[in-house]
């Protein structure tokens, strides 16, 4: 049975579509000589292997489970081509892979990508043929290099401590898709909550002679928008008002039409792409009416302040790494954290599956969005990272459930940035180039300490210390209990900002803390500090909240973590997803009283 079969781009679905994922031919290169061989041929005799895409050779789920070091693969696949899509261009997309690709078709050469963590597609149109195609990848994924986005992704084979193992190749579905020449190319969703208004634009590919488009917006599947605009250039932009003068639709007495994780209100969209009263192109897509913005030192959601209660989600599976076994298992991890009490994540070091970010949206779950950072600082390194953000914002830009972008975290990849001017230009980059691509969120400039130019000021503090180590514990709660000591501390002895810069009135949020390690059946590792039962797992994350929820200064939070991750044991839930402790008594605590507002 092929797996993950669900369409995989939610925010812009298409008919006409077909999945490539299951079982590929496979090849390690380990002697770098696939390309002059040209395993590309559709001859070629080299590929000894089968996987299971989109699962990396190093998963159980890819059918090879080896985590060693291969830094060149290949895949090959056969396909055939619908005949209705004759007349049609037909598009060849990949979700992710890891880290270069070079893509043949037919042992012709379609195009490169470079990056591991987003999407790139190629027309692949003019090199089809008759009868049976075939696809060839060549991935590169250098083990050891430190300069390239890794995230968790250890560059020395054996797994240890908080790095865990690579993923390399194809890590997310493979699709084709068939579109008409005249298309829509682009399409982005603006919400203004203070005006009522959805601002839309979007792009044509094509002959724009005799084109409309046609929009068709729904809330609950009632009728508030239909238009049609006469197009005469590629780039449109509209707006549409959808509060229409009726205060319940706005957010005034409650959420009314605005998403929220207690109301995720979304509204439907059909846009149909007409020449001469025939259909050319039919988008299915949706949007949510979501404001984010700090003021006063605290964050407001939908002009309301909003405490975010957040929990670390590294999405990693035991069989699949990286890549999820099943739609379901990204939703699952949602509905798991909303029955513990959380109302979103800090998606830790990954850019995950546009699949989450959809159940995100339907479900109600902020999310921060982060990317894998790089060990070391270059000048590479820098640009590499910067390529990952514009394409990470091009993506998920759509998604009301993203909130927060976190481009750097705990000064990975920027190891120097408390003094060195280099570094700190470039995390002062990041911050304004991802707000000059996207007015519409928040971003934190180096989640963690030493901090430059932020949106908020994100805190990691760990020193809660054992339920014995009440002096420790005492010092954790002078730390967080004000302004001042907040400002003051050094977690992990480090200044909460870097040299030159300092705190500007922006909200305070403990985005990593607690990390309490509990052994369940055979699992062994560590945690930041341990218990030996589920009684003792419960009474110290109390304790652990009781600091956090005291604290006079602190807006919000981010607990460590989900699940374990390999040798981390330190979740609330174990790496397979079984509770530790009832659900319910993590909601209980919680669901305790904290301020409102600071």
């Amino acid at each position: 049975m092929m797996d993950r079969q669900e369409y995989p781009r939610p925010q812009l679905v298409r008919k006409e579509w077909q999945n490539l994922n299951g079982v590929w031919d496979f090849a390690f290169d380990d002697r770098n000589e696939g390309t002059k061989q040209k395993w590309f041929l559709t001859d070629s005799t080299a590929f000894d292997k089968e996987i299971n895409v989109p699962f990396a050779y190093q998963t159980e789920r890819s059918g090879i489970a080896d985590p060693t070091f291969h830094d060149l693969v290949w895949y090959k696949r056969e396909f055939t081509v619908p005949d209705h899509w004759k007349n049609k261009r037909v598009i060849l997309h990949f979700g992710a892979v890891d880290y270069r690709a070079w893509v043949y078709i037919n042992e012709r050469f379609v195009g490169f990508h470079e990056g591991g963590n987003t999407n790139f597609s190629f027309d692949i149109t003019e090199q089809l043929t008759e009868g049976t195609q075939t696809v060839v990848v060549k991935v590169e994924d250098p083990s050891t290099d430190e300069t390239i986005p890794r995230g968790k992704q250890y560059w020395i084979e054996e797994s240890d401590g908080i790095w865990y193992t690579r993923t390399t190749g194809i890590w997310q579905t493979v699709w084709l898709e068939a579109i008409h020449p005249l298309h829509i190319s682009k399409l982005r969703f603006t919400p203004d909550v203070d005006r009522g208004e959805i601002g839309v634009e979007f792009e044509l590919e094509g002959d724009l002679t005799d084109a409309e488009v046609q929009f068709d917006i729904r809330f609950k599947g009632e009728g508030i928008v239909k238009d049609t605009v006469v197009v005469h250039e590629r780039y449109n932009r509209r707006s549409f008002n959808l509060y229409n003068k009726k205060i319940f639709r706005t957010g005034f007495h409650h959420d009314g039409w605005n998403w929220t994780p207690e109301n995720p209100n979304l509204f439907d969209v059909n846009i149909t792409v007409m020449e001469k009263g025939k259909v050319m192109d039919k988008i299915d897509s949706y949007f949510g009416m979501r404001k984010i913005h700090t003021e006063n030192g605290m964050v407001y959601l939908n002009n309301r302040p909003y405490y975010q209660k957040l929990v670390l989600d590294q999405g990693y599976w035991p069989e699949g790494l990286l890549t999820a076994p099943s739609d379901g298992d990204l939703k699952k991890d949602i509905e798991l954290s909303k029955q513990l009490g959380f109302n979103g994540c800090r998606k830790h070091q990954k850019v995950e599956d546009p699949r989450f970010l959809y159940w995100a949206d339907q479900l109600g779950y902020l999310v921060w969005g982060e990317c894998a950072a790089s060990p070391s600082f270059s000048e590479n390194a820098a640009a590499r990272l910067t390529k990952e953000w514009i394409e990470i914002i091009e993506r998920d830009y759509n998604h009301p459930s993203v909130v927060a972008w976190v481009p750097l975290n705990e000064s990975w990849g920027i190891p120097n940035v408390r003094d060195n001017r280099q570094q700190q230009h470039h995390s002062l980059a990041m911050y304004h180039l991802i707000h000059s691509l996207d007015q519409t969120r928040l971003v934190i400039s180096n989640d963690g300490w030493e901090l430059t130019k932020t949106d908020i000021c994100a805190v990691h503090n760990y020193n809660h210390g054992n339920k014995n180590e009440t002096v420790k514990y005492e010092k954790y709660k002078e730390d967080l209990g004000t302004l001042e000591g907040i400002l003051a501390s050094k977690p992990a002895r480090r200044s909460i900002y870097a040299n030159g810069f300092e705190h500007e009135g922006v909200p305070i949020l403990l985005t990593e803390f607690g990390g309490i390690g509990f052994k369940v059946g055979d699992d062994s590792g560590w945690g930041y500090t341990s218990v030996t039962n589920t009684e003792d797992f419960i009474e110290d994350y109390r304790r652990i909240m009781e600091a956090v929820y005291s604290s006079k200064a602190l807006f919000g939070f981010c607990y460590t973590q989900l699940t374990d991750v390999e040798q981390e044991i330190n979740g609330l839930l174990t790496y397979d997803r079984k509770p530790k402790c009832e659900l319910q008594k993590i909601k209980e605590i919680n669901d305790m009283w904290h301020p409102g507002v600071i």
